[in-house]
């Protein structure tokens, strides 16, 4: 029997995950990306000689799907994951403070940093106790903000700018006030109060674009800077799908995934409803940007740190004289002309970092994502991997996975969509012949 043939649509870390999994199961699976870049929103680049990544991706050590992707293209040793969790938050008046994992079963592995953290007093540490206790027995409500929780749980402002905003206003790239209190709790639940390992920051050693460069040697041909405009249905008996291409060209598939945003996924279908697909316009794009600065100091010795009621939330020096420093919900600052942002920047790492005064930049680059997650509405139940046809199949890290919109997420729709797949074209033999263009 002749291998299948599935295209994915999107070169980003769902489509690519969806691609290994089903040429893993011997189907013949072709990419076909519109940029010349592979990574879609975890990407990198070049800028004046120097590659940088589009943003600063973190994972948790809890993200046991990106994990298994990095292991499967061969690069788990590009992956950098602390042995424990250890995360360091500085004050802008000059008070440092670390939260770190003890050896000791959660949530009790926190316990003994908690006490002697310094950004909060008795009062504010006995109130986040409190709230972290109700978050064992509570899954949230979906069609109620994190911020609501919070004020229900007592969290005044001074809780909420030393603990609860530099965690969960990156980990969620939303404001608390818009955050969905259901995804923030699985957060809370998952990452700090079920394994005592499963907030070890993580992140790529490398430029991500490598990662996704090695994935797609694992299929059997990768089309660069072609856009797919349309996907048609090429025989209602058949069910088997046709990709309108650029140039008024064509291509047929025994089945699609889909793994572009959500308003590319409705612009691909034409008619969403007819395929069962709804909702797609309830998604509202959220923006990081990043603030890459190289200076003349060296290294400064930390490797990330969390500023207190900054616009920078977490500060990476990626090494010697290199730091990266990120705005999560970034929208205040989003349009802001690069030079105004990197006098903003240097003038904040000034404050924060008296190692750094007297030293001078030597250069900058902003990277800017406009469209860096996708929040649906609250309480709007997000979109299911599977379609009305069982040979079209939805990813994005944006999908209905169980989790916010991470690059676990990205990794998990992956799967489950080709999961989708292959359930409607069952098994095939497999082919070896592999091309990247």
């Amino acid at each position: 029997m002749d291998a299948r043939r599935v295209a994915v649509v999107g070169a980003g870390l769902a489509g690519l995950s969806a691609a290994l999994e089903l040429k893993d199961h011997g189907y013949r699976v072709e990419v076909f990306e519109r940029s010349r870049l592979l990574g879609g929103r975890a990407t990198s680049f070049e800028i004046d000689g120097r590659e940088v990544d589009n943003g600063q991706h973190v994972f948790l050590g809890c993200c046991t799907e990106f994990v298994r992707f990095a292991e499967r293209i061969g690069m788990a040793d590009r992956l950098h994951l602390q042995r424990r969790f250890d995360a360091l938050l500085l004050a802008r008046d000059g008070v440092a403070s670390r939260l770190r994992a003890a050896p000791l079963p959660a949530p009790l592995h926190l316990l003994a940093s908690f006490g002697r953290y310094r950004h909060l007093r008795l009062g504010g540490k006995l109130r986040v106790a409190r709230a972290l206790a109700s978050a064992l027995f509570e899954r949230g409500d979906p069609g109620a903000t994190f911020d609501v929780w919070l004020a229900k749980h007592g969290q005044d402002a001074r809780t909420r700018r030393a603990f609860w905003d530099p965690f969960f206003i990156p980990a969620l790239n939303a404001p608390l006030d818009r955050a969905s209190g259901a995804d923030a709790l699985f957060v809370l639940s998952t990452a700090f109060l079920r394994g005592a390992g499963a907030a070890r920051f993580g992140f790529s050693t490398v430029p991500l674009a490598h990662l996704a460069e090695a994935a797609a040697l694992r299929v059997d041909a990768v089309h660069r800077s072609t856009a797919v405009l349309g996907v048609e249905l090429a025989s209602e008996q058949r069910a088997r799908v046709r990709l309108r291409l650029a140039g008024d060209r064509a291509a047929s598939f025994d089945a699609v995934v889909l793994a572009v945003p959500p308003r590319a996924v409705a612009k691909l279908l034409g008619d969403p409803q007819r395929f069962g697909v709804i909702g797609l316009d309830g998604y509202a794009p959220y923006p990081i940007l990043d603030v890459h600065l190289w200076h003349d100091r060296g290294c400064l010795g930390f490797e990330f740190a969390a500023l207190l009621e900054s616009p920078l939330q977490w500060v990476f020096e990626k090494g010697p004289g290199y730091l990266c420093c990120s705005v999560s919900a970034a929208d205040e600052y989003l349009t802001l002309p690069a030079a105004d942002l990197e006098r903003l920047v240097w003038e904040e790492l000034l404050a924060f970092f008296p190692a750094l005064r007297g030293a001078a930049p030597v250069r900058a680059a902003v990277t800017r994502n406009p469209e860096a997650t996708f929040l649906p509405r609250p309480g709007m139940r997000r979109t299911p991997q599977r379609t009305a046809y069982p040979e079209i199949a939805i990813a994005g890290s944006w999908t209905d996975t169980g989790w916010p919109d991470t690059m676990e997420s990205a990794v998990r729709s992956g799967t489950a969509a080709a999961d989708v797949l292959r359930e409607a074209l069952g098994p095939t033999a497999g082919t070896e012949a592999r091309t990247v263009a």
